[in-house]
């Protein structure tokens, strides 16, 4: 391709502002429990197309809603480790610097 044809390729594209999906009918913001869906369900084809030999075909599919479970839990850890660490840095910056310093300000 050369230069005039791709810089045409690129006036014509920022003319007509191409939608963002393949269908005409844009996706709207997904949940968390969507997102949480569909990464059980990547991860669930993975393990499937990795261990269906070894383990047997369903090995994918009553994996999904343990990887959901699983999910679930390490988002829960996450939020209450991210209060924790709050807590300590907090703590951490207290005694460090006191309230009441000037270097706080």
């Amino acid at each position: 391709m050369d230069s005039v044809n791709l810089k045409d390729a690129y006036l014509r594209a920022a003319r007509e502002r191409p939608a963002l999906g393949i269908n005409t009918g844009q996706r709207g913001e997904v949940s968390l429990d969507e997102a949480r869906a569909e990464l059980a369900g990547s991860i669930s084809r993975i393990l499937h197309s990795l261990f269906q030999d070894r383990y047997g075909p369903l090995v994918g599919s009553l994996s999904e809603p343990t990887i959901t479970e699983i999910l679930k839990g390490f988002e829960a850890n996450l939020s209450r480790t991210k209060g924790d660490v709050t807590l300590v840095a907090q703590e951490l910056l207290d005694r460090l610097l006191p309230p009441n310093s000037n270097k706080r300000r």
